[in-house]
């Protein structure tokens, strides 16, 4: 049974697929970085990293530390769930456009 964020991830790759943005979820083996987005993309050649969460789900503080990291290297960062997927969908049509 899938979980409530795997849902959300699966609506999000959804999104990315349908419009041709590249994309990749980082292996957490304990070889990378701790608090990673869990989705990786690149959309017009522009970085977009999402953070998917379920219902009231918070970040962690090495998760907020990432985000921060990548917005100021300007990129883009997002904390979706099930009631902003829309977000998402009107950042991707900015990227492409």
């Amino acid at each position: 049974m899938a979980t409530p964020e795997s849902k959300v991830k699966a609506k999000c790759t959804e999104l990315l697929k349908a419009v041709g943005v590249y994309y990749f979820f980082p292996v957490a083996n304990g070889m990378g970085r701790a608090g990673i987005p869990d989705i990786i993309c690149c959309a017009n050649g522009k970085f977009l990293a999402i953070e998917c969460k379920a219902g009231k789900g918070k970040t962690t503080a090495l998760q907020d530390r990432e985000l921060a990291a990548i917005r100021a290297a300007s990129g883009v960062a997002l904390v979706i769930n099930e009631d902003n997927l829309t977000l998402l969908g009107e950042t991707i049509k900015e990227m492409l456009s």
